[in-house]
């Protein structure tokens, strides 16, 4: 589904600076505290479940623990997430290097699974309305660090998630959207 550049969009983001430091963030926005883990997609689930089996051996103990009591995935169709544990932690992030990351992922980098990750996660700090007709900056201090990267690197929000903007909207969306987001930068700046 894609939405009109034009509309629909915060502003914000056709000029926000960002660029994701995880050695200064570790990963929050994978352990946000709230209960309620990354939105999902319905079809999402399947890819969950399918890919299960094989990145379960990247989660720890703690999590397999919850998958087995709760279950992975939460909610009914049109407002399934991710289940939490303790109200925090999504139930498929683990620690490496003091970073939370990704077992989804883990999987996927390493050619293990076709499923990345939900693109809720992959758009972060992005957030699509659920009929798909809104796209919001959800701005929080826990990625300071990434807000002053991208402005010492000169590196857009818009850049910087192109790849999970195409993977959720199509290369010609992406494109427009990027000319509307370099045109809104050369304004901000004469």
């Amino acid at each position: 589904m894609s939405i009109p550049v034009t509309s629909a969009i915060d502003q914000e983001i056709l000029t926000a600076k960002f660029a994701c430091d995880l050695d200064r963030c570790k990963g929050a926005c994978c352990t946000l505290p709230g209960g309620r883990g990354a939105p999902l997609d319905d079809a999402e689930v399947g890819e969950i479940l399918r890919a299960f089996p094989v990145i379960q051996k990247y989660l720890p103990a703690r999590a397999l623990t919850v998958i087995e009591r709760d279950g992975m995935v939460e909610g009914q169709p049109g407002s399934f997430h991710t289940t939490c544990i303790d109200d925090r932690d999504c139930v498929f992030v683990f620690s490496e290097g003091g970073v939370a990351r990704c077992a989804l992922e883990k999987g996927f980098l390493a050619g293990e699974i076709e499923f990345r990750k939900p693109i809720s996660c992959h758009l972060f700090p992005l957030r699509v309305s659920p009929d798909g007709r809104r796209i919001r900056y959800e701005r929080i201090d826990e990625c300071a660090p990434a807000v002053k990267r991208g402005g010492s690197e000169n590196v857009s929000l818009v850049a910087f998630l192109q790849g999970p903007l195409e993977r959720r909207f199509g290369d010609s969306w992406y494109a427009e959207f990027r000319a509307a987001s370099d045109d809104a930068s050369t304004h901000v700046r004469s």
